[in-house]
């Protein structure tokens, strides 16, 4: 087996560049672009609360993929998948459309719902399957797009739980921490779409889940990702989506909002075979996936937990494409393992490396790997574990390249929302953003006339170069970076929390983005109100 590669340089500037140098604790308690100087002066926190999704985020061309495992490894595990499907099988629960559909594809359904997908239907699933797709902001407008070569950053996802703002303890959360969770990420600059951050566990039924949709409308302009219990509530959504854009080929034409889909490992319930089959049908984008843990759901092993989440992500592509051909309809699933320690998850190696993993499998695919695993943490508040966790793994994403990170915010194992980790979790995703800008190569980057000029005791400080350039690749942080409290400068040593939270209270209180027209939000309210 060939060692792990990673390249900086894509291959044409490498040859210039040698050319050039020879979820139960709430039962219990509820640069600006100013000319460079050679002081470094303090900045103040922006105040923007509104901030249109970022263009940026492309990964793919300035620098290269990261492949843990060789060509072989994962064409072995996709050619597992495969045949497991044709011989062990999935279950589908009996009852739904797809006993049809999967019988007329040739696979075979039994009574009791286990259905063996033969290989050349799975595999022509994935030839059709969408490789890629857009969606367009509330105003439907500013398209982002959802593919291979783009990280895509959301806050959430579905946390039950957020830090209260006098205790600090974590509490069951609300509508209104929803919509405030929402008008935030509205306003952060790295923040590409707005996944449901936290529920309103107060109406944990079909009224609420259907009334968060409303609720993103409400906060957010910028496109928006779900997901729900019930198909009804997908009915909902697509209702009150198509009165946004209206109607339902605009709709089609311009997406409003990506829907996941959560079965269980190799087992769709028929509330998640009709969601898949009505999404695809209205045109809304879908991405499928489970959450195998390694050692209790599914196989310990990397390469076991991976391949039986492939198994799911593949059967659920093969119902989106029996229901609409090349609609993009894809699966997720992400690779989680048990902590044999504790039984819980969080074993970070195992999962960091499980994640790296099936990234490169979708990557060879031509499948957009939805749902990357950086800017969460299991640590139970924001604390310096969460830092670590939180800082380890976005950075990882700049190997990884998901297609969507979004689960910014997530802490607690996933059941507590901290809009301090957002912060943080969007300032580091501008960091990687600068990064996978990658390294400009040529003659006038180079500056070798210069450094002949200068010679072996030159002083570049003076150069225009060096004025031109200085900021070209530098991260503009808001509290790391420039400014970042040192011995010599001014910048008050505060801990990293106090100035997440001067930020924090900043943009709090700043104004959100512009309301629902009235007749709109009218209209969607009606539909919303049919639930109570």
């Amino acid at each position: 087996m060939r060692p792990p590669t990673y390249r900086l340089f894509s291959r044409p500037v490498l040859a210039r560049l040698r050319w050039q140098t020879g979820r139960d604790r709430y039962a219990k308690s509820e640069r600006s672009k100013d000319p460079p100087t050679m002081r470094r002066t303090r900045r103040r926190p922006s105040t923007a609360i509104h901030a249109p999704a970022p263009t940026t985020g492309r990964h793919l061309g300035p620098t290269s993929l990261y492949q843990p495992m060789s060509e072989a490894d994962v064409d072995l595990i996709i050619d597992t998948s495969i045949a497991l499907l044709a011989r062990s099988g999935v279950v589908f629960e009996p009852g739904t459309e797809a006993d049809s559909l999967l019988t007329a594809a040739g696979c075979s359904v039994g009574e009791d719902g286990i259905v063996l997908i033969p290989e050349a239907v799975s595999r022509r699933a994935l030839e059709t399957v969408g490789k890629q797709c857009q969606l367009f902001d509330r105003g439907g407008e500013n398209p982002i797009s959802i593919d291979c070569a783009h990280t895509r950053f959301m806050p959430g996802m579905t946390c039950i739980g957020v830090y209260d703002e006098t205790s600090g303890e974590p509490r069951a959360s609300n509508r209104d921490d929803l919509a405030r969770i929402t008008r935030l990420a509205d306003g952060l600059p790295n923040i590409d779409a707005v996944c449901i951050g936290a529920k309103n566990v107060v109406e944990s039924n079909l009224y609420g889940e259907v009334d968060e949709f409303l609720c993103l409308m409400e906060n957010t302009t910028k496109p928006i990702e779900y997901l729900c219990e019930y198909p009804v509530s997908l009915d909902a959504a697509i209702e009150m989506a198509s009165l946004l854009r209206g109607g339902g080929d605009a709709l089609r034409a311009r997406p409003y909002f990506l829907h996941l889909i959560t079965p269980l490992p190799v087992n769709f319930a028929a509330i998640h075979i009709e969601q898949i089959i009505t999404a695809v049908r209205a045109g809304i984008p879908v991405g499928v996936g489970t959450l195998p843990i390694g050692g209790a759901s599914s196989p310990i092993t990397l390469a076991g937990c991976l391949t039986h989440a492939l198994m799911t992500d593949i059967a659920a592509m093969v119902l989106g494409q029996l229901v609409e051909e090349g609609s993009f309809c894809i699966g997720c699933s992400d690779v989680n393992f048990m902590e044999p320690a504790t039984g819980a998850i969080g074993s970070f190696s195992q999962n960091s490396l499980a994640d790296m993993a099936a990234c490169q499998v979708r990557h060879r695919l031509g499948i957009p790997p939805l749902t990357g695993t950086g800017g969460c943490s299991v640590a139970p508040t924001f604390n310096q574990d969460a830092v670590w966790e939180l800082s380890s793994n976005m950075m990882q994403m700049f190997y990884n390249r998901p297609a969507t990170c979004d689960y910014l915010g997530s802490l607690d194992q996933g059941l507590t929302f901290s809009e301090h980790a957002l912060l943080l979790c969007d300032d580091l995703a501008g960091l990687l953003k600068k990064m996978w800008e990658g390294v400009q190569v040529s003659p006038e980057q180079i500056g070798a006339d210069m450094i002949e000029r200068l010679g072996p005791r030159g002083q570049y400080l003076a150069e225009p170069h060096t004025v031109e350039n200085c900021r070209m690749q530098v991260w503009d942080s808001r509290y790391l970076g420039a400014n970042f409290p040192l011995s010599n400068n001014d910048i008050p040593q505060d801990d990293l929390k106090v100035r997440l939270d001067a930020d924090l209270q900043a943009r709090l209180a700043a104004p959100g983005p512009p309301p629902l027209d009235p007749a709109l939000r009218a209209q969607a309210g009606a539909v919303v109100d049919r639930f109570r």
